[in-house]
Formats: structure tokens, C-alpha cells, sequence
């Protein structure tokens, strides 16, 4: 690494190939005005080091993507020199750019912004520096697990672990030096590299990066870490320009040991990066630094005015519930459910105005339905994966363009004439059902609802998986009471309930088929009957996923079965077209290179953003999505209860069965039905029902398909005025809306017998 002294700090010339100098002893002597030859300096094993920690530790504490980090640099400080800084007053540092106009919401809220009327902004920069710097230490002294791996060239570890492992300057380098060899027509001679690689104590990653230095030392033996942030060394930008944080810092060091290299992986796919990759904040500073700024906003509304600038640090909201008691995952939803945070910590997108008239655009506009579904008009499906690239694949199929987006036109598009297309659909829909009880309750419908809009939408084949195996690995019981004997009715039975769950797939998809789907368009398929099929593709997730993976993902550890941690791989196998080569298969059609689209509530989102990240080793290169299933996620349906959380099948008071008389719907929704009205008449005539919490209107939006209707009631109650000002106005208007519905679906479903059922799960060509 060269680095030239001039009469500023010396700055050293990024690049990514380090080489050791001649004297490695040799320290660099204070800058005098006769000092202009410039010098080699290899980066120090502690500045290296220190810049792998915080390349894990920033994204940890503001919640933001690891790819954001900028070129690193490595500077001279005279005044360091006397506090025992080695190599006489080196330091480092580094730079994200976190996006413009103040970087993503989740940032926003914690940082401070550019104001020079805030008196606050100097002590949070000063807080936000103190907090950094602590937990930087602290990680310094976590027992971490530290590894340095060793390749032979730059190539060999991208190809490796991928180019996320590189920081801007590391990028600006290598396409720097690859334009050179293009011009010049030869490869430079390969320099051998090294990337450090953190881990967390479960097994998961922490950091991992291109090092910008030959060494690292274990951190037990690291030393104090000084984040430098006189004269704006550290410095955070956060305007409607730019949002920036730029972390200069120093390493006091103790008695260095530095670490073994080895060589290193040849691929990703032991490697955890589920954690790091996460855009939530994980680090426990960072949670209490947002605590701090977000008293500080409160402070200021409190006030009516500038906010004081007397603050409260870090240190002494500790003792403060910093917890949210939100909790989504594959198997517990519960807590009130902030749906922008979902999205911000899945890492999924919302679905936009805009997209909404892309999605018009081909199924309104083609003549396939009428309207947009009324979940999708009142953002009850809400969050999405790649569904732009669902619209492309649709607009090319009917040789459409996209709607302008700056239209300014809001009225609902007319339908038109359909005109088949004379190729086949390019993609098709999965969904499914863990069959965990005979009665499906109206939470369960409202994923095949929609569903079953979206297959007469955009006219393509459905398979509805029904995971008979999960629900045995999670909920199946064993009694050897239960084993059968030599000579009874059943010898050979097993003292298992498998074939209970196989039982209820069958009562499910009653249900299921009663949604009213396109039979010839749809294939319903039991896990335990046709796994057989797809088990090419399962073995296939296996090799690409780890335990730790998985692990992470879903929770489990060495207590859980093998095959609970075997099973997400089940789950992903329906996202690939090839795992149905006679059911997508038909004629011209190519099932390998079908899209996906996978409509389901957004805590099975889990599962899927583990298919995508290993979905390209399952596809052919000329895959749309490059075998990634797109996703559009829905809200939970409320319990009776609450509008917050998620209905239960195990609570039957909290939910309506599609097995429900007249008379249990009227009772369950007049006696449990959570009302978000005053509790007297002149108070709710005053100030109106809270619509947010009142059950019995949110249900409404669900079931109640006219938006003028819907509009209406929601102004009537919401203001204690006019005709359904009351609950138990509301609560009428729920009951008669229910009751048609589920009556429709028990009548649709009295004629789904068992020899239909088998019907709709043989296996055939719906193409």
C-alpha cells in the first residue's frame, strides 16, 4: 500500500492487494516539511482487524445492508503518537453511503439530520460516537469466533464467497485493474488475498469482507478501540442530499497474537449469512442509541417546541423495555403487528400505487375480471418479492406496454375483451396448506380467495401443496398402545398418527376445492404421496443449504427432529417448475423455466428468502427469474378478539369455521367480537368508534366487496353518526355478510366428495 506525505494527513491509495514491506519493523517517522519520498506501509494487523469489526458491527447497529460500505483509507495523526498508538499514529477509516434523502426509513429514525436550528445535533453525533465505540470494544471482547482465510488470487475468493465481500474502494480497484488488462490485452500476475470471516456463537456470520491488510489479530489480544472525531473526522451526513457515516478510528493495542490463516472455502454454502444480511438493528447499543433519539423527538412534541437540549444518554435508558412485542415467524405470530416493520425486516417491498395499475393493466385490461380484488384495492395484500417482474413477464405474453407512471388518472380501469394469447401462461402459482385440523376457519380462506383471483386473472396453472408431512414433524404423537399386536383387526399398524394428517388432507382440500378454482388449471398434491416427484429438486436445496441456515432462519437446535430441519427444503421445492415435469410439462411448454408467484401470508415468508438466495443452482441461466419464486404477502385475518395478531384454529371462540351454523357465527360475533366502540352512546356519538381495533369493521374490509358500502360505514361508525353509528349496528352487518359467505362455501362444498377430491390431486398436464 503506497501513501504520500504532504502537508495535510496522509492518505493512503486504495487498493485491495497488500503486500508486506521489505522492513516490517520500520515505523514512520513524524512529517516534517522535508519528508516527500513516498513510502510502502503495509496496513497494520490492528487497523485490519478493527475495519473487519466495524464493517459487521455498523450495518448491525443501523440496521442496513453490509454492501453499503465505502473505500477504506489509512491516515497519519501526529498527536497519536504519544498515546501509544502503533506505527506511530495510523488510522483507519471507512464510509457508508446509506442511500439519499436521509437513507431508508429504519435509518432515518436514528440518525441525526443536518439542522442547524436542532441544539441537540452535537450531543446525539457525540452520544452516536460513544455508543459506536463502546460497542465496537464490547465486540472486541465478545469471545467471537475470528477466522482469516487465505486464496491464491482476488478471482478465487469472489468466486468463492461473492463480490459483497468487497467495500467501494475494493470494487473501484479491481474494475480499474480489469479495464487495464483489457486495454493492455494480458492479465496481470495474480496477488494472493485474504478475507476475514467473524462468526457469532451460533455458528452464524457476523462480518465477512476482503481484507485490506495480510493479518488479523484475535480479538482477545486486540486492544482499545478510539473512534477520532475531532475536527469532523467521524462525521454523519443525513440531509435530503445524501445520508452518510464516516467512522475514523484508532487501536491502542495490547499484546498482539495474531491469527492462523487457512484456506479458504471454495463456496458460500456453509456459510451463514442469513443474520448479517438482515436489515433490522442487532446490536444492542444501536437499540438503545434509537431508544435515546426517539425521546428526543417525543421530547420536542412534548414541548410544542425545539426540544431541550437537555438529553438522557444511552446508559440511562438501559433499564427501559427497548422490546418490541411484535413477534412474526413460521410457526408464532403474536403482538401488535407494525406491517412496516415487517417489511423492513423481511426485506421485502411494498406494493406501490403504481404497481397495482400494472397489475390492472394485465388482467383488468385484458378482459380476464372486472376489477382488482378488493385485498389488493384495500392493501390487504400489501408487501411483495420481484412482482414488477411478474408484470413484465405478463405485458410481454400480451405484447402490452406499461402503464406511464406518471399518470395521474385514479378511476378503475375498464375491463375489455379477452384474447388468448397463442403462447402458453410463463408462469404459474403455488400455494399451500398445513393440514393441522378438519375445519378450516375464514383466516385459512383468505389465501385461496385471492388465489383463486389470481388464476382466472392471469389464466395460468395452480399447485396447492398440502404439507400433511410438516404438520406430523411438529404436531404427530407416538403411543405404543396404539402399535397393533399379532392377531388384531390391525397387526401392522404403527403407534404413529401419520395417517391422521393424511386424513385431514383429504377434509382440507374439500375446503379448498369449494374457493372455486379452475379444476383443469390446478393440481392439489399431498407432500407424503408426491414427494417422490420432487425429490431431485429436495436434494438438490439440501446440498445448497447448511444446517446453520436453516437454523438461523427457523429457530431450531439440536433438540429439534431431523426432520423439522430437513423439511424447508419441502416447502421450496413446489418454487421450481421442474419439480412437476408431467403436471407443467404439457406440449410446448418448458416447466424448468416457468415463473413463480406464491401468494401467502407474510410469516411464510421466511421459508421462500431462504429459496431465493440458493434458487439460481436449481435453473437453468435463461430462467426470467433466474429461478427466484416472486412473493405478494398478505396481512394476518384478526382474531375475535383483537384486531392485532393472527386467528388460531386452537381457540375456537376466536375464530368463524367453515363449519359454523347461522347461529355460531351471531353469537361468536356479538359475544366475542372486539368492539372499538365508547362505552356509552353519547361518548360514541361524541367521538366515534377506533376502526384500528374494532374487529367487527376490519372484517368488513375483508368479506364486504362493495368499496362505496364499505366507505360508508366506516364514515358512519368512525364518527358515532348516521346509520351504523353503533357497534351493534356494525356487528349486524358483519353477521349477514358472514353468513351469505360461508353458507355459498358449505354449499359448494357438500358436493366435493372424496372421488372428486382424488379428481383434483391426480396427477396430469394443466397447462
Amino acid at each position: 500500500m503506497r501513501w504520500m506525505e504532504q502537508d495535510k494527513d496522509v492518505q493512503c491509495a486504495e487498493t485491495p492487494h497488500i503486500k508486506s514491506p521489505k522492513n516490517p519493523t520500520t515505523q514512520p517517522q513524524p512529517r516534517t516539511p522535508q519528508h516527500t519520498t513516498p513510502r510502502v506501509m503495509a496496513t497494520p494487523p490492528s487497523i485490519t482487524t478493527t475495519n473487519l469489526l466495524l464493517r459487521g458491527l455498523l450495518p448491525s447497529f443501523l440496521g442496513c445492508a453490509p454492501s453499503t460500505c465505502g473505500a477504506f483509507q489509512m491516515t497519519w495523526r501526529k498527536d497519536l503518537e504519544g498515546r501509544g498508538v502503533e506505527n506511530g499514529g495510523l488510522t483507519g477509516k471507512l464510509t457508508w453511503n446509506l442511500g439519499k434523502k436521509h437513507g431508508s426509513e429504519q435509518i432515518a429514525n436514528i440518525l441525526p439530520k443536518d439542522d442547524a436550528n436542532d441544539p441537540n445535533f452535537g450531543a446525539a453525533i457525540e452520544q452516536l460516537w460513544n455508543a459506536i465505540e463502546k460497542s465496537v470494544n464490547e465486540l472486541a471482547k465478545s469471545g467471537k469466533v475470528l477466522k482469516k482465510y487465505d486464496y491464491q488470487s482476488e478471482e478465487d475468493a469472489l468466486t468463492a464467497l461473492g463480490g459483497d465481500i468487497m467495500d467501494g474502494g475494493q470494487i473501484s480497484s479491481r474494475d480499474k485493474r480489469l479495464k487495464k488488462e483489457k486495454k493492455e490485452g494480458k492479465a496481470l500476475a495474480p496477488e494472493a488475498v485474504c478475507v476475514g470471516h467473524v462468526l457469532n456463537d451460533d455458528g452464524s456470520t457476523y462480518a465477512l469482507a476482503l481484507l485490506h491488510g495480510d493479518s488479523l489479530i484475535e480479538l482477545s489480544s486486540l486492544g482499545t478501540i478510539k473512534i477520532l472525531r475531532e475536527k469532523n473526522e467521524s462525521a454523519v451526513v443525513c440531509n435530503k442530499k445524501k445520508c452518510e457515516v464516516t467512522v475514523k478510528f484508532c487501536v491502542i493495542p495490547a499484546d498482539e497474537k495474531l491469527v492462523d490463516g487457512v484456506a479458504g472455502p471454495e463456496n458460500a454454502s456453509n456459510i451463514d449469512l442469513s443474520q448479517c444480511m438482515e436489515k433490522n438493528i442487532r446490536d444492542e447499543e444501536g437499540l438503545k442509541y434509537k431508544v435515546y433519539m426517539e425521546q428526543l423527538a417525543l421530547k420536542a412534541i412534548k414541548s410544542d417546541a425545539v426540544a431541550s437540549p437537555e438529553i438522557i444518554s444511552p446508559e440511562q435508558v438501559q433499564e427501559m423495555d427497548v422490546a418490541d412485542d411484535m413477534v412474526v415467524t413460521a410457526f408464532e405470530v403474536s403482538g401488535n403487528i407494525d406491517y412496516s416493520k415487517l417489511i423492513d425486516k423481511f426485506g421485502s417491498k411494498p406494493l406501490t400505487p403504481y404497481l397495482l395499475k400494472r397489475l390492472e393493466n394485465v388482467t383488468v385490461k385484458r378482459g380476464t375480471v372486472d376489477k382488482l380484488h378488493r385485498f389488493l384495492r384495500r392493501e390487504i395484500f400489501f408487501s411483495h418479492r420481484d412482482i414488477e417482474k411478474i408484470c413484465e413477464l405478463l405485458e410481454e405474453w400480451y405484447g402490452v406496454s406499461p402503464p406511464p407512471e406518471d399518470e395521474e388518472n385514479d378511476l378503475p380501469a375498464t375491463a375489455a375483451t379477452y384474447t388468448e394469447p397463442t403462447t402458453q401462461c410463463p408462469l404459474y402459482l403455488y400455494t399451500g396448506r398445513g393440514p393441522s385440523s378438519s375445519a378450516m376457519h375464514l383466516g385459512h380462506l383468505v389465501p385461496f380467495l385471492f388465489t383463486a383471483w389470481l388464476q382466472k386473472a392471469f389464466r395460468c396453472p395452480l399447485v396447492i401443496q398440502m404439507t400433511d408431512d410438516e404438520k406430523f414433524l411438529f404436531k404427530g404423537e407416538y403411543s405404543g398402545d396404539n402399535a397393533g399386536d399379532e392377531g388384531a383387526a390391525d397387526p401392522n399398524r404403527t403407534g404413529d398418527n401419520l395417517d391422521h394428517f393424511a386424513n385431514l388432507t383429504i377434509e382440507n382440500a374439500k375446503d379448498i376445492i369449494a374457493c372455486d378454482f379452475i379444476k383443469d388449471k390446478t393440481f392439489i398434491f399431498s407432500d407424503l404421496d408426491y414427494v417422490g416427484r420432487m425429490y431431485p429438486n429436495i436434494v438438490r436445496i439440501w446440498k445448497a443449504v447448511t444446517v446453520n441456515q436453516v437454523n438461523g432462519v427457523f429457530g431450531f437446535d439440536s433438540s429439534s427432529n431431523i426432520g423439522k430441519v430437513a423439511f424447508p427444503a419441502i416447502q421450496a421445492a413446489p418454487s421450481f417448475g421442474s419439480s412437476f415435469p408431467k403436471v407443467l410439462g404439457g406440449g410446448k411448454a418448458n416447466a424448468v423455466t416457468l415463473a413463480c408467484l406464491i401468494p401467502c401470508a407474510i410469516d411464510q415468508d421466511p421459508y421462500f428468502r431462504l429459496t431465493r438466495d440458493i434458487a439460481h443452482k436449481l435453473v437453468p441461466r435463461h430462467h426470467p427469474l433466474q429461478g427466484k419464486p416472486a412473493l405478494i404477502h398478505s396481512k394476518f385475518f384478526p382474531p375475535l378478539q383483537g384486531a392485532q395478531g393472527k386467528m388460531s384454529s386452537s381457540d375456537t371462540n376466536s375464530a368463524i369455521f367453515l363449519t359454523d351454523t347461522p347461529e355460531d357465527i351471531e353469537r361468536k360475533i356479538k359475544v366475542h367480537a372486539f368492539s372499538g366502540g365508547q362505552e356509552t352512546k353519547k361518548l360514541q356519538e361524541e367521538l366515534g368508534a377506533n376502526l384500528d381495533v374494532d374487529v367487527s369493521y376490519q372484517w368488513l374490509r375483508f368479506f364486504l366487496e362493495d368499496d362505496d358500502e364499505l366507505i360508508k360505514i366506516g364514515q358512519s361508525y368512525g364518527s358515532g353518526k348516521g346509520e351504523f353509528w353503533s357497534t351493534g349496528l356494525v356487528k349486524a352487518k358483519l353477521v349477514e355478510v358472514l353468513k351469505h359467505l360461508v353458507a355459498d362455501h358449505q354449499n359448494r362444498r357438500k358436493n366435493v366428495i372424496e372421488d372428486v377430491v382424488r379428481e383434483w390431486m391426480s396427477e396430469r398436464c394443466i397447462l
